[in-house]
C-alpha cells in the first residue's frame, strides 16, 4: 500500500533514495510517485511545483 507524504522537504529526502519517479498529471495538479526499495511513496502538488521538484533529480522520471 502506498504511503502519502505531505511535507515537501520529507518527499525530497525520499527522492534521493528512489529508483524511479512516476508523474501523473490531471489538470493543474500532479501526483508524484516515488519507488524506493521498501515502499511506494506519493506526493500531491501543483504541476509547476512538480516540474521544479523533478527538474533537479537524477532519478529516472516516467510521465503518465
Amino acid at each position: 500500500m502506498p504511503k502519502e507524504i505531505r511535507d515537501k522537504a520529507q518527499f525530497e529526502k525520499m527522492l534521493e533514495s528512489a529508483s524511479e519517479v512516476r508523474v501523473s498529471r490531471k489538470g493543474d495538479n500532479a501526483k508524484l510517485k516515488v519507488r524506493s526499495r521498501g515502499a511506494l511513496y506519493t506526493f500531491k502538488t501543483s504541476g509547476d511545483e512538480a516540474d521544479a521538484i523533478i527538474k533537479g533529480t537524477k532519478v529516472t522520471v516516467v510521465e503518465f
